[in-house]
Order: structure tokens, then C-alpha cells, then sequence
């Protein structure tokens, strides 16, 4: 009895996961995708194991005899042509098992391609505060193996390179959080790096002054325009966080019907925080949307970047008795509705007004809603204006 248990506390635990009793040569090998594998499995001669006894097995699947062969009486080949990329970034499970099923060593196989050159670097700075960048990996984007890539970054002229470090958990962005320099021109660039090379990305040299972008713009509110049932007010605030710096705002609207994705943008508002939309349906609930681009921020040459949109705004403009059709496309038929109505205006306030020189806004307004009172049809206001 004393024998026996002498020898099991002898035998090694050649179960455990963590013990390797035999050696696999070469031992976390990184091949190329259709390249061939040679690999021997050593067993020392104390184990008392013979080498055709044994077997290998690849990401848990025992692989087929033809693919193994007898080299030594403790040696075990292995042989694998054209292998497929590894089914897992962290590399597939070669092992070396015993005859019951022990496993007798392990190592990781890395089957993949080396990274190709990061391309479509570009970055932006919210608010002057912070800088953030992507990118897209180069080729098919498809390595099979763990691929690291690192945004680096240094002050053209002086300054040592750094290296970001908040990825925020994605795999082609970083995040650089302040202690930025303004009016210094960065080189930035991305190298991307796993076991089988590396690659690197153009360099790009910007301004933080030039890459800024802001929040949305803030409080948009839409209202209907009296009793014009074809049109709603928009106004909204500048953002916030760039009211104290020199800079031209320039502003962009969208709006669509509440049962359409379709999106219509009215791309020239300018610096203004309010706008009208003409020419749209009545009794119809519109959602408007504002973004800004902060021009010229502290004197810079180049046009800002576009913020995200505003949350969406609701409204409806009012019911009409007429019958009114056509298309809400601002660059067409809203100029060319505009002239057509400005010109029955003209003719309806040198009929009205007698002579008054101050055609307000106010005025045209009233004229609309005179408009739509009488029901009468373009036609019929151009035969009363002649």
C-alpha cells in the first residue's frame, strides 16, 4: 500500500492544462495563409510512451493519421499543407495528447497576413479641447490574427513622438483627450503591427484650428408662420461651447415628412440662427434637424467640420381649404413658388398700399393670409393685378 502511493505522487500530472510533460517544436509558430507546417512532439523516454501511440489534435478536432508520421520512438511529426487562416485572432490550439487522451503539450498556431498600410487617417478636434481620429485598415482588412494599431503623433518641428492610448474599446480609432498645442502644425500617422510584419500609414500634417468641429446647435425650436400653411419658422442657438471664440458660424437645415427617411437639406442658411422653410404641405408634421460648421476659428483659413445634427424638432404647418401638390425640393420648386408669389405681391401692394415704399415682411405675411382667404387661384390674382 505504501508503494502504491509512492508511486502516484511520483507520476507527473500530465492532465493539467498547465503542466507540459512533452515539447513541441517549433513552438508558436506565425505562418503565412497556404503555408506548410513540419512539427515533432518530444516525449521524454521516462514516461515510458511510445511515439505511435500518440496523436494530435487542432482547436479541439483530432487530426487524421495521414497527417502525422513516427519520426523516433519518442518523436511524433506532424504535417499540414496549405493551412487556412486561423479560425481565432488569439491563434488556434495545437496539441500534443497521450493515448487515453492526456494532453502532453500545447502551442499556438498563427496562420495569417501581414498587415497592409492603414489608410483613410483622418481626425478632428471638439471645441478645440480634444483631438480624435480614425482610420481603415488597408487591403481586405482581414488578417486572421491579432492585429494592434497605434495612432502616433508629435509636433512637426520639436517635440517628442507620443503614442495615444484611448482606443474607447475600437479597433480603427483613438482618442487623445487635451494637452494639444494650437497654431502648431501635428504629423499624425498609424502603424499597424501583428506577428507575421508591420505597415505604416501616410503621415498627415494638420492645425488643430483647422479640424475643429462643435456640438449641435442648441434650443431649435420650429413654429408655424401665422396661417401660411405652406411654411415654418426654424430658429436655434449658437452652440455654447464656441461663443467665445473668433469664428463665422455657418449652419445647415434638413427637414422631412413625419411618414418619409428622405431627407431634404437646405445647404445655404449662413450665419444666420433662423430660417423659413417654404413651399411645404399643409396640414403636414415636418422633422427639423440644424448642424454648424465653425468657419475661420481664431483666424484659421479653412472651413471647419460639420457637427453631428440636432436632435430632431416636430411641427406641422397649418390646415388649408386648397388643394396643393408638388414637391418640397428647396432648390427648385420653392425659388421658383417664391418669385411667382413675390410678383402677385408686388402687384397686390401697389394696388393696397398706395404707394408705400416699405414692403415688409410682416406685410407679405398679411398678404399670404389675405391669399389664402379669398381661395382664388394664381391666375385669377394675376387678372385682378393687371
Amino acid at each position: 500500500m505504501i508503494i502504491f502511493l509512492f508511486l502516484l505522487l511520483t507520476v507527473p500530472a500530465v492532465n493539467s492544462s498547465s503542466t507540459q510533460v512533452a515539447v513541441i517544436s517549433p513552438q508558436d509558430a506565425a505562418l503565412l495563409v497556404g503555408s506548410s507546417l513540419n512539427a515533432t512532439c518530444t516525449v521524454p523516454p521516462e514516461l515510458g510512451l511510445q511515439a505511435g501511440s500518440l496523436y494530435w489534435s487542432l482547436n479541439g478536432r483530432r487530426l487524421p493519421g495521414s497527417s502525422r508520421a513516427v519520426l523516433g520512438p519518442s518523436i511524433l511529426g506532424l504535417s499540414l499543407a496549405a493551412l487556412p487562416g486561423s479560425r481565432q485572432p488569439s491563434g488556434d490550439n495545437l496539441v500534443c495528447h497521450g493515448p487515453d487522451g492526456r494532453l502532453l503539450a500545447g502551442s499556438c498556431l498563427y496562420v495569417g497576413l501581414p498587415p497592409e498600410k492603414p489608410v483613410n487617417l483622418t481626425c478632428w478636434s471638439r471645441n478645440t479641447k480634444d483631438l480624435s481620429c480614425k482610420w481603415a485598415p488597408g487591403g481586405q482588412g482581414e488578417n486572421y490574427i491579432r492585429t494592434t494599431y497605434t495612432l502616433k503623433y508629435k509636433l512637426r518641428w520639436y517635440g517628442r513622438e507620443k503614442q495615444c492610448e484611448d482606443t474607447r474599446g475600437q479597433l480603427y480609432s483613438c482618442y487623445i483627450p487635451g494637452d494639444l498645442a494650437l497654431f502648431t502644425p501635428y504629423d499624425i500617422w498609424v502603424q499597424a503591427a501583428n506577428q507575421l510584419g508591420s505597415a505604416t500609414s501616410d503621415v498627415i500634417t494638420l492645425d488643430i484650428l483647422d479640424v475643429v468641429t462643435t456640438d449641435p446647435p442648441g434650443r431649435v425650436e420650429v413654429s408655424r408662420v401665422g396661417e401660411l400653411e405652406d411654411q415654418l419658422a426654424v430658429n436655434w442657438d449658437s452652440p455654447p461651447a464656441l461663443k467665445d471664440f473668433l469664428f463665422q458660424a455657418k449652419y445647415q437645415i434638413r427637414y422631412r415628412l413625419e411618414d418619409s427617411q428622405d431627407w431634404k437639406v437646405v445647404e445655404d442658411v449662413g450665419n444666420q440662427t433662423a430660417c423659413r422653410l417654404a413651399g411645404l404641405r399643409p396640414a403636414t408634421v415636418y422633422f427639423v434637424q440644424v448642424r454648424c460648421n465653425p468657419v475661420g476659428v481664431f483666424g484659421s483659413r479653412r472651413p471647419g467640420i460639420w457637427s453631428d445634427w440636432s436632435h430632431a424638432t416636430a411641427a406641422s404647418t397649418p390646415h388649408s381649404e386648397r388643394r396643393q401638390g408638388g414637391s418640397c425640393d428647396p432648390k427648385s420648386e420653392q425659388n421658383s413658388t417664391l418669385r411667382r408669389e413675390l410678383k402677385q405681391f408686388i402687384g397686390w401692394v401697389r394696388k393696397h398700399s398706395y404707394g408705400c415704399s416699405h414692403m415688409s415682411i410682416k406685410l407679405y405675411d398679411q398678404w399670404r393670409v389675405w391669399l389664402q382667404k379669398t381661395h382664388k387661384t394664381p391666375n385669377q390674382i394675376q387678372g385682378d393685378n393687371s
